[in-house]
């Protein structure tokens, strides 16, 4: 009996995501599924970040069921019982039986056929016993006990809770639009849009995938989060301005909107992800280098920096749900190792009276507020500056249109919190270099 082509090619996402580490948002972005057809398309995504956001929750039910230990099974079989009970427990338009039939053939077609009579009794149970739809279920319980304890206890119990809910949510793609005409050729396109909710450029889908646009194939137009967005902007102008870790490049291409007469160079660590990032800036004045970010290949000195480190990304856990079954606690002590490297690397490059725009898309101060601190022990040359100075400017500009302009500080930085805030989790800092002691 054939499989339906979008739950064989989510079976084969999530094996190559718990294989290889690979990242779900990118595998279904992969030209291996140009060949699906657009509602395909769209089933194998929501089954593929559906399984990945309440994994936690599809193992206790799964288990519950179940005579063997979810540890025996092979990875194959377990992945194929997620894909059937996400569908039973949340899937409200699909019919029971056709979840644990094409269970049971994904199964056969993985070369496990001795485990289809288990996966069939396993789901038909769930069938009978499961909620029928989300709003039953708990969304801290479909995160790591840890990540939960650490956000409570940091932001609050209630924050906490928020950040939770947001992240089982589907997001929608907010973009970022400097032009009338695109807009207009995008909803010639069929996607309907409307008004972002941090910023006046932003502009959020509500409806049609975005994707699949000429503007988008040309990369005339990029996704890109919100807050995302706002981080950039706080670079501000400067005649030479650096950014360490460019890659993707939707960074980049609003600093270099905003600077149109500057010299603006990207650094990219990875080739390959060098390779696509000239491919987003190709008309814009961006110079880009592959290169470590903490041995920067650079003599001159810069007006602006952009350091938006690698980090935990606990921030983006609604668009990337793997991430938080991969992570471990030990995982955001060895990137603030990294971190601090890279951002003292960086204020070595920093012109007289220039600025450093730190920031990340983690939730977790040890990665945020202590690299800060850490690295302005050893560079007692430089200020924290109030990042409410840099939204206010915004905010007069016409460019931020939250009206309590408060809420997006803590202390002296940038925090947006998922749940809180219509955007992802990200935080910056301004640090600004003592002209005298330079």
């Amino acid at each position: 009996m054939p499989v339906s082509p979008a739950r064989s090619a989510a079976l084969e996402i999530l094996l190559r995501v718990e294989k290889t580490g690979a990242y779900a948002s990118e595998l279904l972005h992969s030209a291996r599924l140009n060949a699906l057809s657009t509602a395909d398309h769209g089933l194998a995504t929501e089954l593929v970040m559906g399984v990945l956001r309440w994994r936690s929750v599809l193992d206790e039910h799964i288990a519950a069921h179940s005579k063997s230990s979810l540890a025996k099974f092979d990875l194959e079989v377990l992945t194929a019982l997620r894909l059937g009970a996400y569908q039973l427990i949340f899937f409200d338009r699909v019919p029971k039986h056709a979840a644990v039939n094409e269970s049971v053939e994904l199964v056969k077609h993985a070369r496990k056929r001795s485990a289809a009579g288990m996966v069939n009794a396993v789901l038909r149970a769930i069938s009978q016993s499961a909620p029928c739809v989300s709003e039953h279920i708990d969304s801290c319980a479909a995160h790591p006990e840890w990540l939960v304890k650490r956000w409570t206890e940091t932001y609050g119990i209630e924050p906490g809770k928020e950040i939770c809910n947001y992240d089982q949510t589907p997001p929608r793609a907010a973009i970022r639009v400097t032009g009338r005409s695109v807009i207009e050729e995008l909803r010639q396109d069929g996607i309907k849009l409307e008004p972002g909710g941090l910023l006046r450029s932003a502009l959020v889908v509500r409806d049609g995938d975005i994707t699949q646009t000429k503007a988008f194939r040309e990369h005339r137009v990029l996704i890109q989060d919100e807050g995302s967005q706002l981080v950039a902007l706080l670079v501000g102008k400067g005649r030479r301005i650096l950014d360490c870790c460019a890659a993707p490049g939707g960074k980049t291409r609003i600093v270099a909107e905003q600077n149109p007469d500057s010299t603006v160079v990207a650094l990219e660590l990875h080739p390959h992800r060098s390779k696509l990032l000239r491919k987003l800036v190709p008309n814009y004045n961006v110079r880009v280098i592959a290169a470590d970010a903490r041995q920067l290949p650079l003599a001159m000195k810069f007006d602006r920096v952009l350091v938006d480190a690698p980090c935990t990304g606990t921030g983006t856990l609604a668009r990337n749900p793997d991430i938080k079954w991969r992570l471990k606690g030990d995982d955001v002590h060895r990137l603030q190792k990294y971190q601090v490297e890279i951002l003292s690397a960086a204020m070595n490059r920093v012109a007289s009276g220039g600025r450093v725009i730190y920031s990340t898309c983690s939730l977790e101060p040890e990665e945020n507020e202590e690299v800060v601190d850490r690295v302005l022990s050893d560079n007692p040359s430089f200020l924290v500056t109030d990042c409410r100075d840099e939204l206010d400017r915004l905010k007069r500009a016409g460019e931020l249109i939250v009206d309590d302009v408060e809420s997006l500080l803590r202390g002296p930085f940038l925090r947006t919190i998922p749940g809180i805030h219509p955007c992802d989790g990200f935080f910056a800092a301004v640090l600004e270099g003592n002209a005298a002691r330079l």
